[in-house]
């Protein structure tokens, strides 16, 4: 009798089989609740809109939103505002990893480094990137480097202290196991260390890249005539709020595919992750 109901009060602590912590669910009942809880922001938002509770110049009615964007996008000015878009937030993000992956990894991997590195990145990481926009006019003028750059510190000091706490992370017995197997410490660091952090290292991108969109708005207001940002203060100036809407969308929809590629290369690429 005990035997059978300390089993039930397991069955009852673990809940139902869909909500067990971690456990895994269908694919098919994944991408049904993803795309549910989209349709249920459109329904909220088009209920509020609809019924008028906001007035219209705050909130425009999602039709009237998708019409603009099908116009935007079929006109090869907006295409323009997302290639520069585009262009803007993938050199700040590359320049970022290209400088900030071998920090991390070095201020991750040695305590000298550490010690050296890692303080001054935790006190600048918390100097909001807009501060830096007058400094940046001032030494790059205002032209595609200050927006690109402002995006880069934007990027950088985070990124830097994500791959040290990485890279901390890889396991101590397997690289004394190099060692013991005659591998030299910079054997060690290239055939264990670095092959250790790469998929959380993917993973640490993916959150960077995200970032890297957010603060693509702010780099476009350093004197621009085009981008998405542009796009977006321009329809604010004239309180079009539905061509607000679409460059907000746009460059969610954007930051979601770049997204998506970076989870894609990881499953393909690290499988056993």
């Amino acid at each position: 009798m005990q035997i059978a109901n300390g089993v039930t009060s397991v069955a009852k602590a673990r809940g139902p089989k869909k909500m067990r912590i971690f456990k895994e669910i269908r694919p098919s009942l994944f991408t049904g609740l993803a795309i549910s809880s989209f349709a249920v922001i459109v329904a909220i938002w088009s209920l509020i809109s609809y019924l008028q509770l906001v007035n219209p110049v705050f909130l425009p009615q999602p039709h009237l939103v998708l019409l603009e964007m099908l116009h935007q996008l079929g006109t090869a000015e907006y295409w323009a505002h997302i290639g520069i878009s585009v262009f803007r937030v993938s050199a700040g993000f590359l320049l970022a990893c290209l400088i900030g992956i071998p920090i991390g990894i070095l201020a991750g991997t040695f305590r000298v480094g550490s010690a050296v590195i890692e303080p001054p990145m935790e006190f600048i990481r918390y100097m909001p990137a807009v501060a830096f926009i007058p400094l940046l006019m001032v030494w790059v003028g205002i032209g595609e480097w200050a927006k690109i750059l402002l995006i880069f510190i934007g990027c950088f000091f985070q990124l830097v202290l994500m791959v040290a706490d990485v890279t901390r992370r890889v396991s101590l017995d397997l690289l004394q196991a190099s060692f013991t197997l005659g591998a030299s410490r910079w054997q060690a660091i290239e055939t264990v260390l670095l092959p250790a952090i790469r998929p959380e290292l993917v993973t640490t991108l993916r959150l960077i890249l995200g970032w890297a969109w957010t603060y693509l708005v702010v780099a476009e207001l350093v004197a621009v005539n085009s981008g998405l940002g542009y796009a977006i203060m321009k329809a604010q100036r004239f309180l079009n709020t539905e061509e607000i809407f679409v460059g907000i969308i746009v460059i969610g929809l954007l930051g979601l595919i770049s997204d998506r590629i970076f989870a894609y290369l990881q499953k393909r690429l690290f499988p056993w992750a």
